[in-house]
């Protein structure tokens, strides 16, 4: 899920999320469930054991390229984070809209070499806007080009959830390296 891509590059869960194919079944569902009086949490891109091994499996082939600028926001959640959050929003019997992601929000251009050094794999190949739409379509380089992160600030003092990796920075570190 992405955030509407105007204004700021991080955003809150008052801030509509972006208009694409099944997007507004979520949003209706979201509606639902809030109005039902439940909690809709919104996780980050997960990492940990087992959570993205597909993922770090292209980027080791370095098939996962950097895009224009790697100007888009990627918001991440260690899987254990995630869990901790989801058992604070059942136990308390949460209500609303939660963002479920870490502290630091990154363009692309920043945590994918990140990745890429962390699992040991060369940088990642650059590929201009212009052919990576024709590859991959427009969806995947509005992601790595405008992609909005997302801010946590609600579901630490709501849920009162800490976070033990509160950067992907150190999530990857310790996990992939």
């Amino acid at each position: 899920m992405n955030g509407v891509r105007d204004g700021g590059w991080v955003k809150t869960e008052e801030d509509p999320l972006e208009v694409v194919e099944g997007t507004k079944a979520i949003t209706h569902l979201e509606d639902v469930v809030v109005r039902a009086g439940g909690a809709v949490l919104r996780y980050g891109g997960f990492y940990g054991p087992g959570a993205h091994d597909d993922q770090i499996r292209l980027v080791r082939k370095r098939l996962i390229p950097l895009v224009g600028g790697g100007t888009g926001y990627v918001s991440w959640v260690h899987v254990d984070d995630a869990t901790n959050a989801t058992v604070l929003a059942v136990e308390q019997k949460a209500q609303g809209v939660f963002n479920i992601v870490d502290d630091e929000p990154a363009p692309v251009s920043v945590w994918l070499p990140y990745l890429a050094e962390c699992v040991g794999a060369k940088p990642p190949r650059r590929v201009p806007a212009w052919l990576a739409r024709l590859l991959a379509g427009e969806m995947a380089v509005g992601v790595m080009t405008e992609g909005r992160g997302f801010s946590n600030a609600k579901a630490k003092r709501q849920l009162g959830w800490e976070l033990r990796y509160p950067s992907w920075r150190q999530g990857f570190k310790e996990e992939l390296a």
